[in-house]
């Protein structure tokens, strides 16, 4: 019994796959920067976790969210700037989101 390998089609799949997950974490991570930058920083909640999780305490989320609030007030764009800014980074997590769907259909219907 001979085993063939479509190496052509091995290679498609390997680029396809590295490319998609490329194309996610950056528009992911120019998402995230935009979304700083129109002045919205992301600060999480602390959480209760194990130890290997390092959590921050709340007088460091309170000392983040001030440096986050002075950062957002010192920020040169004009508001208009900022909300572009905001539409770019929802126009990036879509592009991700809508990425994800459509790798997952493609595997759920198969063609």
């Amino acid at each position: 019994m001979n085993i063939v390998i479509d190496w052509l089609a091995f290679l498609q799949v390997f680029l396809a796959a590295l490319i998609g997950a490329a194309a996610i974490v950056t528009f992911y991570a120019l998402g995230l920067r935009l979304l700083v930058r129109s002045g919205r920083a992301p600060v999480v909640s602390p959480a209760e976790f194990t130890d290997a999780i390092t959590v921050i305490t709340e007088k460091e989320l309170r000392r983040a969210e001030k440096q986050a609030a002075k950062a957002a007030k010192k920020s040169p764009l004009t508001e208009g700037q900022k909300t572009t800014a905001l539409i770019g980074a929802y126009a990036c997590f879509a592009l991700c989101a809508a990425a994800v769907v459509a790798g997952i259909l493609m595997l759920v219907i198969g063609h």
